[in-house]
Order: C-alpha cells, then structure tokens, then sequence
C-alpha cells in the first residue's frame, strides 16, 4: 500500500481532523483516508459531475455576455450604484 505526506497542513485543519479521529475512535491517518476517500467519491459520483458541467455552461454563458453591455449613465454613477449595492463583507487585508 501507497503512503503519502501532506505538507503545510493548517493547524486549524489539523485540529480538526484530530477531533474528529478522536470522536470517532479512529487514528489520525484512519480519520484521513475515510474523509478522502468520502470527498473523492463525493466528487466523481454523476450529480457532482452534473453540478461542475452546469457551472461550465454558467461560467461559459458569463464570458460570452463579458463586455458587451453598454449603458447610457456616466461610468462613476454605475460604480456609486455599484458600491451602493453591496453588503457589508469580512474586512480583508490586501
């Protein structure tokens, strides 16, 4: 059998995936591989594979409508609106 290393693991992840060894009386690499192999058969099964062809054709559809809508305002109303509209978020620093 394979084996592998992860590097640069998050703590928080570590942590967490410790926790949930422990809930669930499994080892450390138990835990790992059940949860792997969970998240890869998640993302190979026919509707994740639906899912990420309906986001193709919606990202192809944002492309093709890229750029090609004009309005009549001024470009500094259309962003005053823009700003205008949006929810507060989590800060972020850049």
């Amino acid at each position: 059998m394979a084996s592998i290393t992860l590097k640069g693991v998050p703590d928080e992840l570590l942590d967490a995936l410790r926790k949930l060894a422990e809930e669930e009386r499994r080892s450390l690499n138990q835990e790992a591989i059940y949860l792997l192999e969970r998240a890869v058969a998640a993302y190979s099964d026919s509707e994740a594979a639906a899912r990420r062809e309906e986001v193709a054709r919606q990202a192809d559809a944002w492309r093709n409508l890229a750029g090609r809508w004009q309005s009549q305002r001024d470009a500094d109303d259309e962003i005053e609106d823009i700003y205008d509209a949006r929810t507060p978020g989590r800060d972020v620093e850049l």
